[in-house]
């Protein structure tokens, strides 16, 4: 058990100091807006771009991996669609917004803190096959479902396909991977100025993204509809890793190639993090932000318990 405190008390210490300061009123949310742009458009990239430049393919993308990674958010898209639209009978649209928090993890922000600390040696590649995922296939097909529950999935599925990769191909997170492939593929040599000032860089991530997290709650209402949110929240933290234990069960069961101890582990810790940050960003456009960020705040504040249990059990 103290293994796993090694692993989580320090995560969330760090969520705890953002959230106290900006409450206390050191910083304010429009602060945590600006650390959070640097986060996701200069820290983490750099990060990236540095991990990936200096590896090669074989060693940074496992088929197995994102294979079972994707099944398993899919899974969740199928169930999500089963509960929150045909049990439930939500609208498709809003459905879509329920299961996005249910099946999006918080990649960059939650599980690559976590698993630097695990598992350090597998930390870069995990995120970049994360982010591979929820960017071309988890966030474009929830997209895609409230996109035609708001009756326009018909009319112009081209347009709406082309606006996500053009969304994708301006992201700095893309972006540097697409750079550090490149650059790992030609075997380009890395000047020393380049290597130190991205490693520099790079070095801020980790604890700022998380003082972020706690910062931006810092100032959610606890208002909306809190059973709606505490269904997401169960999505996010118990369906999720449990349908990725699932397909990596049905994998070693079918024979097909199974995963390395820390490459399984970090699966599991991958789908058991709160959903990405930007959630309630995405519900704005169907009138759910509340509920969104009421979810955000649940998964974030539960997750220490939810993420010390199965850490337990995988560490």
């Amino acid at each position: 058990m103290l293994t796993v405190l090694a692993i989580t008390l320090p995560i969330f210490l760090v969520i705890g100091l953002g959230f106290a300061t900006t409450r206390g009123g050191l910083f304010s949310p429009p602060d945590m807006r600006i650390f959070g742009r640097f986060v996701i458009n200069i820290a983490l990239p750099a990060m990236l771009f540095t991990a990936v430049s200096k590896g090669d393919l074989s060693s940074i993308f496992d088929l197995s991996f994102v294979a079972a990674y994707t099944l398993a958010s899919l899974l969740v898209v199928a169930l999500g669609l089963l509960w929150f639209h045909r049990l439930q009978g939500r609208p498709l649209n809003r459905a879509a917004i329920c299961i996005m928090g249910a099946s999006c993890s918080n990649s960059g922000y939650m599980s690559y803190p976590i698993i630097a600390l695990a598992f350090p040696e597998r930390a870069a590649s995990v995120l970049a096959m994360c982010l591979l995922v929820e960017n071309l296939v988890l966030i474009p097909t929830n997209l895609i479902i409230a996109a035609v529950g708001r009756g326009q999935g018909q009319v112009h599925p081209l347009r709406m396909l082309r606006h996500i990769l053009h969304d994708l191909l301006r992201r700095p997170l893309i972006l540097s991977l697409i750079a550090g492939l490149l650059w790992s593929s030609f075997s380009l040599p890395m000047p020393e100025a380049l290597g130190r000032a991205t490693t520099m860089i790079a070095t801020s991530a980790v604890a700022l993204a998380l003082f972020v997290i706690g910062g931006s709650l810092a100032n959610v209402a606890l208002k909306g509809n809190l059973a709606l949110a505490i269904q997401i929240a169960a999505g996010k933290l118990l369906l999720h890793p449990l349908a990725a234990f699932a397909v990596l069960s049905l994998l070693a069961a079918l024979g097909l190639p199974g995963l390395p101890d820390d490459l399984y582990a970090a699966l599991i810790i991958a789908a058991a993090v709160p959903m990405l940050g930007v959630y309630p960003i995405f519900a704005q456009e169907e009138g759910m932000e509340t509920v969104a960020a009421l979810a955000l705040l649940l998964t974030t504040t539960t997750s220490f318990v939810t993420l010390s249990v199965i850490l337990a059990f995988l560490v």
